[in-house]
Formats: C-alpha cells, sequence, structure tokens
C-alpha cells in the first residue's frame, strides 16, 4: 500500500474553521486552518470546560420516594414517575467544552501557487506549503507541547483569545514578551467566578530571529515555536513553571519530531485497510473523493471508504490520552458546542470507542479507564441517593471532572437508566479478552454493577422487573399517544442486568447472584426484539437510539449461531427502526448492530446513510447530521469498527471471517486487527480466489474459525503463524 493511503491533502486552505486539519497527541490539538498570509491555528486542550456551577451538582436523593415512583409507573402514570424522577430541578448541563486561544502568523500578502495543507496519520504532522514559505506542525507525544515550524520570511505573530462565540464575561489577555534570552507569548484567561477552576494559559517559547514588537512577535526567517496550556484551579499563575519547561526542551524541529514518531506511529501502524485501491484515487486531493461520493451517493467509493478507515484510527488515536475522544474529538474552533461537547454516555461514547480494542489502540481504553476511575466513586453516590443501593449508577453526561448524575429533564429521566455502569465498563472488559491483562479494579466494578441490579429488582405479580427502567432517549407511548419515557424492563436494562451477573460472577468467582430471577427478552407481535420487556409498551419505531439492541452489539448474547429465534427478532427490530433526523450516530449504531447480524447489505445501506449524505468536513472529521449540520466526531471514530465487525468477529475459542462483507467491496486486505481470546489476524485477505487469514496468538489454543466457506479447528501456537483457508 502506498504511503498516500495513509494521509489527506488538499489543493486549498479552509474556509472555515470546521474544515481545518488536525493533529493531537491525546491532551492537546491543533487546528490548522492553512491561509498562508493570515494563519489562524487554534490550540485545544482536553480539559478546557467552562464554569457553570454544576461542578458541585449531585444526584437526588430520591430513594425514599422510589416505592412511589415504582407505584407510579406501574399504575400507568408514568409522565408524573418521570417528573419526579429529576428531583424537582431544572435542567442543568454539563461543564461546557470550550477551544482555548489562536496562534496568529501575519504577514504581507503574496503569490500564492503550488498550494498544498496535508496530515501525515502516521507521524501527526500537518504541512502548509506554497511558493512563498511552509509551516509545519505537530503536538508531541514525547514532550507534550503544540510544536510548530514557519519558513515564510518576515511575519508577525500573536496569541489571541478571539474566537467566535466568545462570552464576554470570559476575560483574556495576551502579551509577548523577554524572558532573558528567550521570547514568549502569552495568553491567559480568566472564567467567570462559577464554581469550577480559575482559568486557563497559553505560554508559546519562539526561537529564531525574534523580537518583541508590542504584544506581537516579528519573526525574521525560519522559527521554532513550542506552545503548552496550563489550567489552574486557584490563583496564582504558574507562568514561571511553564516557561521552565519550554526553555528546557532541547532540539530543533526534526528532533523533536523523531522523538514524537515512535509514540505515535506504532499505534497508527497497527491495524492498516488495503481495498485495492487504484494509486491515482490514493493521491486524490481529499476535496476531489468527497465529491466523487457526493456523485454517487448510493455506492460506496472504496477510495473514499478506505480513506475514513485511516482517518478515524489517526483522528481517534489523536484525541485519545489524558481522556478518550469527547463529542467533538480533542478539537474546537469556536464556543457553545453542541451538548456542551461532553461526554455523552448512553451511546456516543462508546461507539467512538467501538473500534479501539479490535482496532488494536490500548491506549484508547486506556484513557477510556482513565475517565472512569476518576469517576467511580460518584457513580456508588448516585446509586446510594437515587436508589439507596450497592453499587454503580453511572450518569448519561460528564464533563470529565466528575461523574455525578445531575442532567436531568421529564423528559430524559436519566436516573431511571440503569443499564449505564455495566455500558461503560464494558470497553475494559473487553480489553481483558483482547489482551488477556488482568482486569485488576475491573473486575470488583464489575461486581458492584452486579450488586446495583440485585438490589434495584423487584417482582411485579411474579415476574421480575427493573421498575423504573428508561431506554435512551425515548419511551413507550401512553394513553394518549406521547412518549412517557419511564416504563419497566427497558431491554438495555435488562441485557444490563442479565451481561453484569453472569461476567461478575465469571471474573470474581462469587455465587451470590445465583438465586437472581432476571427477565427475559420479549418479541413482540411482528417478530421483533421489543424496547421493553414488558406487556403493553409500545414505542417510537422512527428514534435515532436503538439501544434495545444492546445484547447484539456490543455484548454479543443473541447471535445468529446460539440463540437464532431472538437473532431473528433483533433484525426485524433492526429493519422496522428509521432513522428520525439521520444522526450518524443512530446510523453507525445500527451499522454495528447489523453486522453481527450477519447482513452486509445493510451494514452498507446504514453506512451510505453517513458516508453519501455529505457528513464529513475536509479533514475527514464528521459532522452529527447530514449536510455538515454540527461538529462531531462519532462517525470518524466508530467507521473503523464498523468495517472491522464487518470482516473479522470473535469471542474466546470462536472467530469469523467476512460475516457481513459489504456490497461493492469484492477484494481486500485487513491487517493487524486484535480479536477477544488473544487472537491476532495478522492478515485477512478476500477475493476471488477465496478468503485467507494469518492468526498469531501469544498462548498456545484451539479456535474454531467460520468463514465464507466453511468452518474448521485449528491450533495457533506461539511463535507460530497459522494460516487458515475457508
Amino acid at each position: 500500500m502506498t504511503p498516500a493511503a495513509h494521509r489527506i491533502h488538499d489543493t486549498a486552505p479552509a474556509a472555515d474553521w470546521t474544515d481545518a486539519f488536525l493533529t493531537g497527541n491525546g491532551e492537546l490539538g491543533l487546528m490548522v486552518p492553512g491561509q498562508p498570509y493570515a494563519e489562524r491555528i487554534v490550540v485545544n486542550h482536553h480539559r478546557l470546560v467552562l464554569p457553570n456551577g454544576s461542578r458541585s451538582a449531585r444526584a437526588p436523593e430520591l430513594a425514599d420516594r422510589m416505592p412511589h415512583i415504582r407505584a407510579l409507573v406501574l399504575a400507568g402514570r408514568r409522565a408524573e414517575a418521570a417528573r419526579l424522577l429529576t428531583g424537582g430541578r431544572e435542567l442543568t448541563w454539563t461543564q461546557p467544552f470550550h477551544p482555548g486561544f489562536a496562534l496568529t502568523v501575519d504577514a504581507p500578502p503574496g503569490p500564492v501557487r503550488g498550494y498544498r495543507r496535508s496530515t501525515e496519520f502516521t507521524t501527526g504532522e500537518v504541512t502548509v506549503e506554497w511558493s512563498g514559505g511552509r509551516r509545519r506542525c505537530f503536538v508531541s507525544r514525547a514532550d507534550d507541547v503544540a510544536v510548530l515550524h514557519l519558513d515564510q520570511g518576515d511575519c508577525l505573530l500573536t496569541a489571541t483569545g478571539d474566537l467566535p462565540g466568545r462570552p464576554a464575561a470570559v476575560r483574556y489577555e495576551s502579551t509577548a514578551y523577554r524572558r532573558g534570552e528567550l521570547v514568549f507569548l502569552r495568553v491567559r484567561a480568566r472564567y467567570p467566578d462559577a464554581g469550577g477552576a480559575y482559568g486557563f494559559e497559553g505560554v508559546t517559547l519562539l526561537r529564531g530571529d525574534v523580537t518583541v514588537d508590542g504584544d506581537r512577535v516579528r519573526v525574521r526567517g525560519p522559527a521554532l515555536l513550542s506552545t503548552l496550556v496550563d489550567r489552574p484551579e486557584a490563583p496564582p499563575w504558574r507562568t514561571a513553571a511553564a516557561e521552565r519547561r519550554l526553555a528546557a526542551i532541547t532540539g530543533d524541529y526534526d528532533e523533536l519530531l523523531a522523538r514524537h514518531k515512535p509514540r505515535h506511529a506504532g499505534p497508527y501502524r497497527r491495524v492498516a485497510l488495503d481495498l485495492g485501491v487504484p494509486d491515482a484515487d490514493r493521491r486524490a486531493p481529499v476535496g476531489e473523493l468527497l465529491a466523487r461520493q457526493a456523485a454517487t451517493p448510493r455506492r460506496l467509493d472504496p477510495a473514499l471508504l478506505e480513506r475514513l478507515f485511516h482517518a478515524g484510527r489517526y483522528l481517534l488515536f489523536s484525541a485519545s490520552g489524558v481522556l478518550p475522544p469527547r463529542l467533538t474529538g480533542l478539537w474546537l474552533g469556536a464556543w457553545d458546542a453542541a451538548w456542551a461537547g461532553d461526554w455523552t454516555t448512553d451511546a456516543n461514547l462508546n461507539l467512538q470507542l467501538a473500534g479501539a480494542n479490535t482496532g488494536a489502540l490500548p491506549e484508547v481504553t486506556a484513557a477510556h479507564a482513565r475517565l472512569v476511575a476518576g469517576q467511580v466513586d460518584h457513580w456508588r453516590d448516585n446509586a446510594r441517593a437515587v436508589y439507596g443501593a450497592r453499587g454503580l449508577l453511572a450518569p448519561s453526561r460528564t464533563d470529565g471532572e466528575h461523574g455525578h448524575l445531575f442532567h436531568l429533564h421529564p423528559d430524559w429521566p436519566f436516573t431511571a437508566w440503569l443499564a449505564g455502569a455495566d455500558w461503560l465498563l464494558h470497553p475494559l472488559h473487553e480489553h481483558h479478552l483482547v489482551t488477556g491483562e488482568p482486569l485488576g479494579a475491573v473486575a470488583g466494578w464489575l461486581a458492584e454493577v452486579a450488586d446495583f441490579f440485585a438490589d434495584v429488582l423487584t417482582e411485579v405479580d411474579g415476574r421480575p422487573a427493573l421498575v423504573p427502567s428508561y431506554s435512551p432517549e425515548t419511551g413507550p407511548y401512553d394513553d394518549t399517544r406521547r412518549i412517557a419515557p419511564v416504563a419497566v424492563n427497558a431491554t438495555m436494562d435488562v441485557a444490563a442486568a442479565r451481561h453484569a451477573v453472569r461476567v461478575a460472577a465469571e471474573v470474581t468467582g462469587a455465587d451470590r447472584w445465583a438465586g437472581l430471577r432476571l427477565p427475559d427478552y420479549r418479541v413482540d407481535g411482528r417478530g421483533a426484539l421489543a424496547e421493553w420487556a414488558w406487556p403493553g409498551s409500545a414505542g417510537d419505531d422512527d428514534h435515532r437510539h436503538v439501544s434495545h439492541l444492546y445484547p447484539v452489539w456490543p455484548l454479543d448474547e443473541i447471535d445468529p449461531d446460539r440463540t437464532p429465534g431472538l437473532a431473528a427478532a433483533a433484525h426485524r427490530a433492526l429493519t422496522l427502526r428509521g432513522d428520525e433526523d439521520g444522526s450518524a450516530h443512530g446510523s453507525l449504531h445500527r451499522a454495528l448492530a447489523a453486522a453481527r447480524l450477519r447482513d452486509g447489505p445493510l451494514v452498507a445501506a446504514n453506512l451510505l446513510k453517513v458516508v453519501g449524505a455529505d457528513m464529513f468536513f475536509r479533514s475527514l472529521m464528521s459532522a452529527h447530521n447530514p449536510g455538515r449540520v454540527t461538529w462531531n466526531a462519532d462517525a470518524a471514530h466508530a467507521l473503523p469498527a464498523v468495517l472491522i465487525e464487518s470482516l473479522v468477529q470473535s469471542r474466546p475459542g470462536a472467530l469469523r471471517l467476512l460475516p457481513a462483507p459489504l456490497p461493492g467491496l469484492p477484494a481486500g486486505t485487513l491487517r493487524g486487527v486484535t480479536c477477544r481470546g488473544r487472537i491476532t489476524v495478522e492478515e485477512l485477505t478476500w477475493g476471488p480466489g477465496g478468503v485467507h487469514a494469518r492468526l498469531a496468538s501469544p498462548v498456545a489454543q484451539r479456535l474454531l474459525v467460520r468463514g465464507p466457506g466453511g468452518e474448521l479447528s485449528v491450533t495457533v501456537t506461539p511463535g507460530q503463524p497459522c494460516e487458515v483457508r475457508c
């Protein structure tokens, strides 16, 4: 595969911040529009959230009222129960994520010939070059700074907080100054006093022929910039420490890049997809690829699909480090992010993480583990406050600073979403299945989830019931044909209870859950897996969420081999579901479920709702809705997982090759996928000659391999790759 498959380039600068090219190290991020003579490079940081008073918010104390709330639900007064589940509060949002500041590079306008801007996925380097100069930048994983090299002659640099939508209450100041022989740019932002952090500071060290000119720096000839961001909880500013850290970083641009490359390129190169795309297509500008797909919206374009696979892995890894990716990944060019730019945990976060474990990016899962570990005590507080229960109750949103459950509304009664902790712990358990690494604290957390369900389970008319229960972000109709979201036995909650109890027993060896009676799934009169495993509950078949398919993806409890009847019902539910607003996360969620149900054409149909609906910006970051409406990372980060699931699926002891092949992709090669059960598919090729795979394992094991041509049992031995044809 040519290197061009692992980069994008454009022949024009970005007209808007949404088309800026992106780089990041999982903490710091840069957005590079690429204007030759009036550049505005936006600096982002994962922890920049604007205080709004919600840092002190806590879950409502509802345990004493829960018997009454249950009685209301069972009496059909579900809307009233939903109001009580909010604790009588107004809707409160998480602290919103916001951009940091911009480094501006200005020079007298001149001719622009031979323009090209590019992003190298293997290094994380963004380059802008034209007849009058070149700029290169990346964000270092080795030195934890953003690095920018200028080579465009004389120019003026500033640091500014004047970004679109900045609230007037956020006060900025910027300056240029000399400290001994060193020249710095600094920008400070002071937050309003709303019960949060004090503010943040960006400091940039400039090396080269640079002089202070008022609040600007004048550059003559090549210059090297290194930038960091600090966010103190309280005064004073820590400028001196930032200056010392920047001054201690040695080396020119190429030396800094060389230190960074192994930490970025190693993880990125582990997995690759080759769809047999002609080299000419791989060398095409990104705008041409997008335009060609737009011209054929009912057919997947292999060149774009291959590039989206690699771009998605690049962006996912670049946005993951200190924390997993937000709704916006790591990047934002304007204030007022949709949905606060937080982590929406009821669907979006897990969808973005879907390709982390099987896509050989344990670093991404480790970032998610850090988010969970920092909040699990708060999940315990939530369970106690809302239900008087042991165990863990996760929130539907978090800004990364805590995990208290407070984002509540009668239409979104997330105090009744019981599945959250199981759902959010699943990627950590899957990491264990893929790598064989000990679960550590995760085993105890899984046991706590089972304890929570043991405490909240009840019986109604002799049947096990979870009540109140909620299926994000919808509900069954009431007698007036209005949605009343809180109900009994939401299928997602049922699946979480069944999964939590089974897995907790497996990982701990404890038998304290052995006597629990758990609800079963329900198939409705249409032959579809019902969204509520309770009679008389019919909901919105056009809703964007498909939470009731949790036992299909990612749990793998329902599948065509072991539970064919339920798999057929799940498939029926999937085909009955409409698209509502065409949200990217809804379509990608459907595609993942379709892959598990082995329906390749349905996977492709759902992919086309995204790639054929103008949802990708020039960086190949994605939008939430068709027509590039609302900057959102769901599609960009989840798409590689959909392609992996269509080509390889696994559970310990079993591997399925090409379970849901996509129409229009008759041949290709996938390399490096890591599977549940500690199997690596070093290479999978498919085409007219059949399916061939080379498998490896760090432990000796027997493996049942199924493919389009049948099944066979093989032995995989450490150090001896196993060749399979099927």
